[in-house]
């Protein structure tokens, strides 16, 4: 049986934009060999973080929506505790009124116009 999971991580600011990419698309990748079905994704970018972690005030934000095994949650929080790069993580699992409402909230994005 699967479910819908979504978790945010946090990687470190010390990072260039290609290896942020880098390390999100191991991530990816991780759960495409999992045979998860990824349904969003979304990058926050770099962002001030509400408190200090290990001497650093910012990190870079990513998120993933997907649906998957359980077991395969296990083995991704794995990879992200052995990631030096990874600051902070979390994933939960999205019961059906938090589904709904991330797909209402994705669909009511407007698409920005191109200013001339």
């Amino acid at each position: 049986m699967t479910n819908r999971y979504e978790t945010v991580f946090i990687l470190t600011p010390v990072l260039s934009d290609d290896q942020a990419k880098e390390a999100v698309a191991k991530f990816k990748a991780l759960l495409k060999d999992g045979n998860a079905k990824t349904h969003h994704e979304e990058d926050w970018g770099l962002r001030k973080l509400a408190y200090p972690i290990q001497k650093k005030s910012t990190g870079f934000y990513y998120l993933i929506e997907f649906e998957s095994e359980g077991s395969l949650i296990n083995d991704l929080e794995l990879v992200f505790r052995r990631d030096e790069r990874v600051l902070r993580f979390l994933t939960i699992k999205m019961e059906k009124h938090a589904v709904a409402y991330a797909e209402k909230k994705r669909s009511n994005k407007k698409p920005e116009t191109a200013k001339a």
